[in-house]
């Protein structure tokens, strides 16, 4: 993607996503429960999880054609796909090469370059380390710069607005795995977490700067990401994850690659809570969303984008 430019803006945005009878984040530490703040009872989901939905929209959308193809994959082995940009420099790089890393200090030594041409190939290629960066153990142990890529996307835990209610269901299963089961068993025992609703918000973060001087994320790569963001519950169903959508995603658009004003001013100047005459929340239509647009400097555009056109 080196004829389109980097994106020459700013911008800050919140997703405020939910979740009907459903586990959107299992700890997997805490026997697959949903995650929560035990000090105020807060639903969390993490920013892996929402990175890996987007990765899988795009994936799903764009069929893994240059230049959309995605870095990490469920079981795909990375150092095939870092071979491939040693392979576009004329470097043979076989997989099992106990020397690779050495043979690649040794080029690095006689070709300065080979470090950016390196990860340009791996950015142009890759939408996810275009967006998020990456970590790439053959570069890294090369000695190579490259091997770490910062990307201009960022994303913070996602928390409820209220506390939530994890509820431990019994279920049963008529199956039987075995004859032996067969004989003893009538059914077989179970459980799932689920939380009966929950509000979530998250906050993200896209830096001009590091798309100029990094990755090159452009405004393409910007326009997916939106697209992304809003369809990631839509081809990701489950009844473990029961019902999850995108309800409001506000994008806010500074004037420069510095910007205008602290994120955090930004966030604050969006509120949510629950309506008054509410007592426990069981909808979206339970919530008040305000935009204080006073309180946003003139020179930033906030966008309020809930479309889920594909």
């Amino acid at each position: 993607m080196t004829e389109h430019t980097p994106i020459e803006n700013r911008y800050d945005f919140t997703i405020l996503f939910d979740v009907e009878n459903g586990n959107p984040n299992g700890d997997p530490d805490s026997g697959n429960m949903p995650r929560v703040d035990i000090e105020t009872g807060n639903g969390l989901v993490t920013d892996v999880c929402i990175k890996r939905k987007i990765r899988d929209y795009v994936q799903l959308a764009m069929d893994g054609e240059f230049p959309w193809r995605i870095y990490i994959q469920n079981r795909k082995t990375l150092n095939r796909l870092d071979a491939e940009a040693l392979e576009a420099e004329g470097i043979k790089a076989p997989l099992e090469n106990k020397d690779l890393a050495k043979e690649i200090k040794a080029l690095k030594k006689n070709d300065p370059k080979l470090d950016r041409r390196l990860r340009d190939y791996m950015c142009a290629n890759f939408f996810d380390i275009r967006t998020f960066g990456a970590v790439m153990t053959t570069f890294v142990k090369g000695n190579l710069a490259s091997g770490q890529v910062r990307g201009p996307v960022q994303l913070g835990f996602a928390r409820s607005i209220d506390p939530v209610d994890v509820q431990e269901i019994s279920i049963t299963r008529i199956a039987v795995t075995t004859e032996a089961d067969a004989a003893e068993k009538n059914n077989t025992m179970g459980n799932k977490f689920i939380i009966p609703y929950g509000l979530y918000r998250m906050n993200g973060y896209v830096s001009a700067k590091l798309a100029q001087n990094i990755t090159g994320f452009c405004n393409e790569d910007l326009d997916m990401l939106w697209q992304a963001i809003l369809n990631m519950f839509e081809f990701d169903r489950s009844a473990a994850r029961g019902n999850m959508a995108v309800r409001k995603l506000y994008v806010f658009k500074h004037s420069s690659a510095l910007g205008d004003a602290p994120s955090w001013k930004l966030f604050d100047a969006i509120d949510v809570h629950k309506r008054d005459d509410v007592d426990v929340a069981r909808r979206f239509s339970d919530y008040d969303i305000k935009v204080n647009k006073e309180t946003i400097p003139s020179s930033i555009t906030v966008d309020e984008l809930v479309d889920h056109g594909v």
